[in-house]
């Protein structure tokens, strides 16, 4: 039995800022293996400097990343993913997230990815080139808004 109800799979797999490459039996694959969670506005989703252990999809709710005070980026909302960095590096977090309001989420360990990358290498190309596609979108949305850092 998937474990990502049907109305927030349909959201999901229809996202624009998700894991947009994704195949419908790409996301029966993920649905079986991802974990219901929810934060409290304020809470920590992702933190700097800690292993996220995986991604999270966000299904209700804004996020925020915390970065440089100079450095700002729309909030992370509904269809989006928040942990990537730390999934694919394999090591800490480089900024916080931060829920702005209420979150509902699913957590994808990265041990449940990777078992599922060795059994469906395709599901992984899918994912990674999602992952690739949205990082270049907020790179350079970041690009676009960076102002001159503060001076020391």
């Amino acid at each position: 039995m998937p474990k990502i109800a049907d109305q927030d799979l349909r959201l999901l797999s229809s996202a624009r800022h998700g894991l947009t490459y994704l195949t419908p039996n790409d996301w029966a694959l993920i649905s079986d293996r991802a974990v219901s969670t929810q934060f409290a506005t304020g809470a920590l989703i992702v933190q700097k400097g800690m292993d996220s252990n995986g991604i999270y999809l966000i299904v209700k709710g804004k996020a925020r990343v915390r970065l440089a005070a100079w450095a700002a980026l729309p909030p992370i909302g509904t269809g989006e993913i928040c942990g990537e960095m730390s999934f694919l590096e394999e090591g800490p977090a480089s900024a916080d997230v931060v829920a702005a309001e209420p979150v509902e989420a699913y957590h994808l360990s990265r041990q449940a990815l990777e078992s599922l990358f060795e059994l469906y290498p395709h599901l992984a190309s899918r994912v990674y080139r999602s992952v690739a596609v949205n990082l270049s979108r907020r790179l350079r949305t970041l690009a676009g808004r960076a102002s001159v850092p503060p001076a020391r």
